[in-house]
């Protein structure tokens, strides 16, 4: 990885290699491996750049790997030279921003019966009921899953903003592809706002189109940050090589062009990208 890049899988280590989980959290590391102990470590992380506090918050309560398969006709000799061989570690994630006054949740992750979003708010000692806006990247259900419980909103006063080219891209799909997303957005119909790319949101957060992944597949930039959704799915190899593809990007052509126009956009502006299936590791 170039220095110049500054990307948030390789900023949490630093920030583990510094950090302390407590005293709690180092006696269960005596108990069980170092490397068990470092992922239950690894809920929250916290950084602040240019006035933005943001907060990575892990959703999924079990190591994630993504099989090299996904991604297609990867060179064996990549695959070792990465040493991926057993799968690409990844995640699913939130972020939490806290800037001008107002807490905004970048995505939702799966809702899951053992997600750690609930915990993760918690620690940054908020409820659902403080978060004032989502902003989702896309909706695809890993991002849109926490939102609704019991077919009632999780964040009761939370407005919801997604760009309009994925709204209408999802509502024109087959009844069976959209059937949980119009469920989703119904629960939050009046308080759902389409934006265009390039506008600018509440606390300063501007819009970006990084259509590909999805129809209408959002980067958001903010302060020193980059949030960039599912610009890449498996970092160690996409990285090295952003002309590879997971099988969920849509529109696979596209989906490589935006993915290096927008890792060469935060080399050439100093920006640090948060994505939602970065390692915890």
């Amino acid at each position: 990885m170039k220095r110049s890049l500054y990307l948030l899988a390789g900023v949490l280590a630093a920030s583990l290699m510094g950090s302390s989980c407590g005293s709690g959290a180092q006696k269960k590391a005596a108990a069980e491996s170092e490397e068990q102990a470092l992922f239950v470590c690894m809920d929250t992380i916290t950084m602040e750049r240019d006035g933005v506090k943001l907060t990575w918050i892990r959703d999924n309560a079990k190591e994630r790997l993504m099989p090299v398969s996904l991604f297609g006709d990867v060179p064996q000799q990549l695959v070792d030279s990465l040493g991926i061989a057993d799968g690409i570690p990844s995640s699913v994630s939130a972020f939490l921003v806290e800037a001008d006054g107002k807490h905004i949740l970048f995505d939702t992750g799966m809702g899951a019966p053992d997600s750690r979003l609930m915990k993760g708010l918690e620690a940054a000692g908020l409820s659902p009921a403080d978060i004032d806006c989502l902003f989702l990247t896309h909706l695809h259900f890993d991002h849109i899953g926490g939102m609704v419980k019991a077919d009632s909103a999780v964040f009761p006063h939370a407005e919801v903003y997604v760009a309009r080219q994925e709204y209408d891209g999802w509502m024109q799909m087959p009844d069976d592809q959209k059937a949980k997303v119009v469920a989703t957005m119904s629960v939050y119909k009046d308080r759902l706002h389409l934006f265009e790319y390039g506008d600018t949101l509440p606390a300063g957060v501007v819009a970006l189109n990084a259509e590909g992944h999805t129809p209408g597949h959002t980067v958001y930039q903010l302060g020193g940050f980059l949030v960039v959704g599912d610009l890449m799915h498996g970092a160690a190899l996409q990285l090295v090589r952003p002309d590879f593809c997971a099988s969920y990007d849509m529109n696979p052509e596209m989906a490589v062009k935006n993915r290096k126009y927008y890792l060469d956009y935060a080399r050439q502006n100093g920006l640090l990208m948060a994505g939602m299936h970065q390692p915890t590791r």
